[in-house]
């Protein structure tokens, strides 16, 4: 009975761990990758991550996870979700180094409306977003409240 107990709570377990969707910001300079390139190729390998901290959120990406496509330094904009379809394997650019990984990404959606920088910075409710706190950093988690809010300000219904 035991087993069985421990075997059920396994299955659930892991069940619930698959229901979990993590969000993330992805951020690229759109003259060196934009969002137009991303969904005429229809799958990118983000690849070229070399901050640690980046590195660790690459490595906790699970397929089907949602990112936010942002556009550093010309536009300053969030343009679009794109989702993870590959978790993480080394990164094929460097393998000499197998500490760098990389993650697969499709295009879901881009926006109607870019969310720009400034639109984000002059909102209370995205006072604590990672883009703001840990803003040097290519690949951010974010909060399933703060992925939504952004999602409706892009997205015409």
């Amino acid at each position: 009975m035991f087993v069985f107990i421990f075997n059920n709570y396994f299955w659930k377990h892991k069940k619930l761990k698959l229901l979990y969707m993590n969000y993330w910001l992805i951020k690229t300079e759109p003259d060196a990758y934009s969002w137009e390139k991303f969904v005429s190729q229809g799958r990118s390998v983000w690849d070229g991550v070399r901050n640690f901290q980046a590195r660790n959120n690459l490595k906790a990406m699970q397929i089907g996870d949602l990112a936010l496509f942002y556009h550093s330094n010309i536009g300053k904009e969030i343009v679009g979700i794109a989702k993870v379809v590959k978790e993480n394997y080394p990164d094929p650019t460097i393998p000499e180094d197998p500490r760098w990984v990389v993650v697969e990404f499709e295009p879901v959606q881009a926006f109607d409306i870019p969310v720009s920088l400034k639109i984000l910075k002059n909102d209370d409710q995205f006072s604590d977003l990672a883009l703001f706190k840990q803003s040097r950093l290519s690949v951010v988690p974010i909060k399933e409240n703060e992925f939504n809010a952004i999602v409706r300000l892009g997205i015409n219904n």
